[in-house]
C-alpha cells in the first residue's frame, strides 16, 4: 500500500490522491481521491470492494470518517462502485451522487434505501458545502459509460476525469505524474478507441471542460496530468477516432 500524497493544500481545502494498493486482488489499479474543505470530505470514486479496507484506512489518516458528507460516483462499473454497499452502511450520513440513469441498478449492488442517494441529471449539478462552496459536476455522456460525469473543484483547480485520460500502466511509487506525453499515449490510445463511443462525444466534452481553467487531471486509472501534459491531451483526445468512428476495424 503506498501513502497518500496531497496534490493541492491551504488554510481550508485539500486536494487528495488517496495511493494505491500494491496487492489488490481486482486485476485492475484504481485511483481515488478526497476533496476536504473546512472540516468537510467528499469521496471521489472510491472503489470496489477489494480495495475498501485500505482507502477507508487511507481516509481516516486525513478526517474523521463521520465528516465525510458526499461519495461522487463518475458512473457504475464495479472496479469504481462495488464498494459502494460497504460505504453507505459506514457512513451513515453520506449523500451518494450517481447518474440518475444508474440509480435503479444499486439494489443488484446490495444498496437498498434510497433515502441517501442523489441522482445527478445528465446536465450535471454541484456538491455543495456548509460554506457554500460548491464543486461543479460535468457531463461526460457515452465517454464509456452513457451516465458518465466528472467533476472539477474551482480552488485547486483540479479535474477529476474518471476514466477519461486512462493509462494502462502498473502502479508505481515513484512516478505520480505523466512525464512525456508523447510516450505515454501507448498507454491510453487503446482504452480510449474501444470504450469511448466516438469523436462526436470527446470532442462535447473538451468542448465544455475548455471553460475551465485546470491545474491538474486527475483520471481513476494510470497517472495524472499537470497543466502541461493536460492541454496535449486534449489536443490528443480532440482528433481520436474511437468508439463506431472505427466499427468497421472492431467486426
Amino acid at each position: 500500500m503506498s501513502n497518500s500524497v496531497v496534490l493541492f493544500e491551504n488554510n481550508d481545502h485539500k486536494f487528495i490522491y488517496l495511493g494505491i494498493e500494491k496487492n489488490n486482488l481486482e486485476g485492475i489499479f484504481t485511483n481515488q481521491f478526497l476533496i476536504i474543505h473546512n472540516d468537510e470530505g467528499v469521496l471521489l470514486d472510491p472503489g470496489g470492494v477489494h480495495v475498501f479496507p485500505r482507502v477507508l484506512a487511507n481516509v481516516s489518516e486525513h478526517i474523521s470518517t463521520d465528516k465525510i458528507k458526499a461519495i461522487f460516483y463518475t458512473h457504475q462499473d464495479p472496479d469504481v462502485s462495488s464498494g459502494i454497499a460497504l460505504w453507505s452502511s459506514t457512513l451513515d450520513s453520506v449523500k451518494i451522487y450517481i447518474s440518475e440513469l444508474w440509480e435503479r441498478f444499486l439494489p443488484h449492488f446490495g444498496v437498498f434505501d434510497s433515502s441517501n442517494l442523489v441522482p445527478i441529471k445528465d446536465r450535471g449539478g454541484e456538491i455543495k458545502f456548509s460554506d457554500g462552496y460548491s464543486l461543479k459536476i460535468i457531463p461526460a455522456h457515452f465517454l464509456h459509460s452513457l451516465g458518465n460525469f466528472t467533476l472539477y473543484d474551482p480552488i485547486s483547480k483540479i479535474l477529476f476525469s474518471g476514466d477519461i485520460g486512462v493509462g494502462v500502466v502498473q502502479p508505481s511509487e515513484d512516478k505520480i505524474f505523466v512525464e512525456n506525453f508523447n510516450d505515454y499515449t501507448k498507454y491510453m490510445e487503446g482504452f480510449h478507441k474501444r470504450y469511448m463511443s466516438s469523436n462526436i462525444a470527446a470532442k462535447k466534452w473538451i468542448e465544455i471542460v475548455s471553460k475551465f481553467d485546470v491545474e491538474m487531471m486527475t483520471p481513476q486509472h494510470g497517472l495524472l496530468f499537470k497543466r502541461n501534459e493536460y492541454n496535449q491531451f486534449l489536443n490528443w483526445f480532440k482528433d481520436l477516432k474511437c468508439g463506431i468512428d472505427i466499427i468497421n476495424e472492431i467486426y
